[in-house]
C-alpha cells in the first residue's frame, strides 16, 4: 500500500457547489470517511452532507488554527478548497498557506488543494486578465507544488484545478445567468469569440476521488479539468437541439454587461469579508472583467487527451451535458431545462453557488 494512502479525509469547502459532489464520490462505497468543516452544521448544505452517510460535520471556520488542527488530527487526508468570495484574495492566500503548513505538521499523508488557474501568469502578467479569485488560488497551487518538491515523501500533495461550473450557465445569480426574452433563452455575456472551459460538477467528484485513489501518480500533479472549451454560440445551438426551444448567445459590451443584472454588485468587494478600503481589494466589476477577458482571449487551455485517459466516461461536450441535465431534472421533478429557466422557476430554486445562498454574509 502507498505510504500516502488515506481513509479519513478532512474537507474544507465541503458545503460549496464543488464540495458536495466531491464528498459524495469519496464516501460512495465506504472506502473513505469524511469530516467536513461548516460554520453552520444546521444549514441545508451541511445536512445534505450528513445524509450521505460516513460524513461528520466539524463546526468552525478555516480562518482558525485551532479548528484546522482539530480537523487534520481527525484524519490522514485533506481536501482544501477555501471560499475566496468569503475571504478576498489576500486573506485566502494566507489561510491556504497555513492550511498546508498545519496539515504537514499534523501528519496528514496526502493533501489535495482545490485550485483555479493562475490566469494573470498564464496571460504573461497582463493586468487586463487579473482575476483575484483565480489568481489567489493559482499562486498557492504553484507554491504547494514547489513545497512538494521537498516534502513529497513526508506529505504527498496534488492540485486540482477546475473552472466555471457548467451548471452556472443554467442557474440564477451567477456571472452567466441566462434570461428568457420573448420566448428565447439568451446568454448576454462579454465573451466575444472566446470560449469557457466549463467543468461538470458530476465529473469533479470522479476526478477528486481518482486523485486520492492514485497517490503515487498524483503526488506533485496539477490536474486541470473541463468538459470542453465551450463557445457560447455552441451552447445556444446545443440548447436548441436538446430542448427544441430557441436560444441565443448575444455578445455584450463590458459596460452594458455591468449595467445589467449585476449592476448592484459591481462596486462591492469581490470577497465580502475583505476590507474595501484596502487597495488590494478588487471589486466585483474589476474581478469579473478580468474573468471574462480570460475566456474571451482563450488564455486557459486543457489537455483533453489526458482527461480522456483518466476518466473515459467523462462528459465531453456541452450538448452531452445539457442532455444529461435535462433528463436528470425531469427525473427529479424539476421539469425540463426550458421549464427550469423560466424566471418564476429559476429564481425559486436553491442557489448553486454558496456565495448566493449566504447572501454575501458570513464570518471568516
Amino acid at each position: 500500500m502507498s505510504v500516502h494512502a488515506t481513509s479519513r479525509i478532512f474537507v474544507v469547502g465541503g458545503t460549496g457547489a464543488q464540495g458536495l459532489p466531491v464528498i459524495s464520490a469519496l464516501v460512495a462505497d465506504g472506502k473513505y470517511s469524511v469530516r467536513a468543516l461548516s460554520r453552520d452544521p444546521a444549514s441545508r448544505r451541511a445536512k445534505q452532507l450528513s445524509a450521505l452517510g460516513n460524513v461528520s460535520i466539524l463546526e468552525g471556520t478555516f480562518a482558525d488554527e485551532a479548528t484546522l488542527r482539530d480537523g487534520f488530527r481527525g484524519g490522514d487526508g485533506a481536501y482544501i478548497n477555501i471560499d475566496g468570495f468569503n475571504t478576498g484574495e489576500k486573506t485566502e492566500i494566507y489561510w491556504a498557506i497555513r492550511s498546508y503548513e498545519i496539515a504537514i505538521e499534523e501528519g496528514i499523508k496526502f493533501f489535495v488543494y482545490g485550485n483555479l488557474d493562475y490566469a494573470l501568469k498564464k496571460s504573461g502578467y497582463d493586468s487586463r486578465f487579473r482575476t483575484g479569485h483565480y489568481d489567489g488560488k493559482g499562486r498557492i497551487g504553484e507554491w504547494i507544488l514547489f513545497q512538494n518538491q521537498t516534502n513529497k515523501t513526508r506529505m504527498g500533495a496534488a492540485v486540482f484545478t477546475t473552472g466555471p461550473y457548467m451548471e452556472m450557465a443554467i442557474s440564477a445569480m451567477t456571472p452567466m445567468t441566462p434570461s428568457v426574452e420573448e420566448g428565447v433563452v439568451a446568454w448576454r455575456v462579454p465573451l466575444g469569440n472566446g470560449a469557457v472551459p466549463h467543468v461538470a460538477l458530476e465529473d469533479c467528484g470522479y476526478y477528486a476521488r481518482w486523485i486520492f485513489d492514485n497517490p503515487e501518480r498524483t503526488n506533485g500533479m496539477d490536474l486541470e479539468v473541463a468538459i470542453e472549451d465551450v463557445d457560447y454560440h455552441k451552447l445556444a445551438a446545443a440548447f436548441e437541439k436538446v430542448t427544441g426551444r430557441p436560444a441565443r448567445y448575444i455578445d455584450t459590451d463590458i459596460d452594458a454587461y455591468w449595467d445589467g443584472p449585476l449592476k448592484t454588485s459591481a462596486n462591492r468587494p469581490a470577497g465580502y469579508n475583505a476590507d474595501p478600503r484596502d487597495k488590494s481589494t478588487m471589486s466585483f466589476r474589476d474581478n469579473f472583467t478580468g474573468f471574462w477577458n480570460v475566456w474571451k482571449h482563450r488564455i486557459v487551455t486543457r489537455d483533453y487527451a489526458l482527461l480522456d485517459e483518466i476518466h473515459p466516461n467523462r462528459i465531453r461536450s456541452v450538448e452531452q451535458w445539457l442532455r444529461r441535465e435535462d433528463q436528470l431534472g425531469r427525473e427529479l421533478g424539476k421539469g425540463s431545462l426550458w421549464e427550469r429557466l423560466q424566471p418564476q422557476n429559476l429564481y425559486q430554486a436553491p442557489p448553486l453557488l454558496k456565495l448566493a445562498e449566504d447572501r454575501g454574509k458570513g464570518r471568516l
